[in-house]
Formats: C-alpha cells, sequence, structure tokens
C-alpha cells in the first residue's frame, strides 16, 4: 500500500523565497490497484512521486510505502520500489544483461537467483535478441525495455510510474501500457502520473487530480464524473482546476 499523509515540500528559490512544489497530499493507494495522479506540466506530480520513492526528503507530512515510512525507514522503502520514468538513463557501454544483472546486485539478488530473474524478465520483454549490444546502440523503445527489466529485476510489490510514455512513439507507448497492467494483475501496488487524459482514463482505478502542488481532488472516474456532471475527463479537469482557489 501507498499512504500518503499531509505530504509536503517547499523548496528555496534564488531570492530565498518558498517555493511549495507539493501542499498537503493525502491520499491512498491499495495492491492490484492504478492511482493516476493528473495535471499539467509543473503541477508537482514529479516531485510528488520523488517524495514517495525517497529520492527527495518532505518538508512536512509522511508516507507509508508497503508499510514503511519514508522518513523513518528510506532504505526499506527503496528495497520495495520499483521507479520509472521517461528518461530511461542507462549506461551506454553496458549491455542490457550488465545493466539488470548490475541493479539486481543493488537489490540483493545473486548467483543462480538473479540469473534466473535476468533470464525471466529477458523472455517475458523480448529483450534476448539484444541482451548483449550495447545500450548506445539501441533503440528508444528496447531502452524502455531494458529500463523495464531494470525495475522490475527484485520484483518489488509497488511500482512508481513517472510520465513514462512520455516522446515515445506508439509502439512504445503501447508496451509500457500494457506492462503497467500487467503489475495490476499481479496485485501490486501502482502509482501513475500523466498529463494525458486517455491514459489515466484507461488505465486507472483511482484518480487525482493535482494542481500547483495541491490534490484537488480525488476518486474513480465515475465518481469524478458524478461529482462535476461532467462525462469527459479532459472536462472534470478542467473544471477542477477553473475552480481551484
Amino acid at each position: 500500500m501507498i499512504e500518503a499523509t499531509n505530504l509536503t515540500k517547499v523548496f528555496r528559490d534564488r531570492k530565498g523565497g518558498d517555493i511549495r512544489a507539493v501542499h498537503g497530499i493525502t491520499f491512498r493507494c491499495q495492491p492490484g490497484q492504478i492511482y493516476g495522479l493528473l495535471g499539467a506540466n509543473g503541477a508537482g506530480k514529479t516531485t510528488a512521486l520523488r517524495l514517495l520513492a525517497t529520492i527527495l526528503q518532505p518538508t512536512d507530512g509522511t508516507a507509508r510505502v508497503a508499510g514503511f515510512d519514508i522518513r523513518e525507514q528510506p532504505e526499506k522503502v527503496r528495497a520495495s520500489v520499483g521507479f520509472l520514468s521517461t528518461a530511461t538513463a542507462l549506461y551506454g557501454r553496458l549491455t542490457p544483461r550488465e545493466t539488470v544483472e548490475y541493479f539486481g546486485r543493488l537489490n540483493g539478488l545473486n548467483g543462480d537467483k538473479l540469473r534466473r530473474r535476468t533470464e525471466e524478465l529477458f523472455a517475458l520483454l523480448e529483450i534476448n535478441e539484444f541482451a548483449d549490444r550495447r545500450c548506445d546502440k539501441l533503440s528508444t523503445g528496447m531502452k524502455q525495455k531494458v529500463s523495464i527489466a531494470r525495475t522490475l529485476v527484485h520484483d518489488p510489490p509497488v511500482m512508481i510510474f513517472d510520465e513514462p510514455t512520455l516522446g515515445l512513439d506508439v509502439m512504445a507507448a503501447r508496451t509500457i501500457v500494457g506492462f503497467i497492467r500487467d503489475c495490476r494483475s499481479c496485485g501490486k501496488t501502482v502509482i501513475f502520473s500523466s498529463h494525458v487524459m486517455s491514459e489515466v482514463q484507461k488505465l486507472c482505478d483511482y484518480i487525482g487530480i493535482i494542481h500547483q502542488g495541491r490534490l484537488l481532488a480525488g476518486g474513480s472516474l465515475a465518481e469524478l464524473r458524478q461529482r462535476t456532471r461532467q462525462a469527459d475527463l479532459e472536462e472534470i479537469f478542467i473544471q477542477m482546476v477553473e475552480a481551484a482557489p
């Protein structure tokens, strides 16, 4: 489970002023569900997800991820989370096999267990045909498959996706969307951020609308439709944002 309570992050600008990137966010995501964080660029989505993944520390509030507090138990949180974003950030001189094995060892896997897990993921994601090619020679779609394998190698119970399809072609984006669905089917807790309405509407069991760091509303699509009397998610989003203080 992911359970955020009054999660807040304040940055200082160059003039010493406060920039409240995330302000008092509270929500819950259960195993076997996809929680969609929907907002425009700069709304605070990435900051919120980085707080949950312990990449950033909160200014106030906290969250529990897979039963561990992000403030008190960050190492256990990181061991329980797979984080996938648009930026693959693969080291070009390593092969997919070397990359996945490296991240497997970072997460405590080794020997036969790591080898079996790597083989399983490579078969599932159809990586074998380029498994020993350097990452800087791979296409964008191939790199994303390697990123998925790297993210999933330790079989984490919680998956966090930060705009994972941004800039991808149709086929690569389709692979990512299918993988997110598979995570839900396997009973993982999934949080997915996007500004693409169709992806959120297609994938998410629950939707949180975030604007200027605040969570304006949350619920299933049916609940949001009932609340706003709008059928289209884009219209729901615009109505919520325009009504925000």
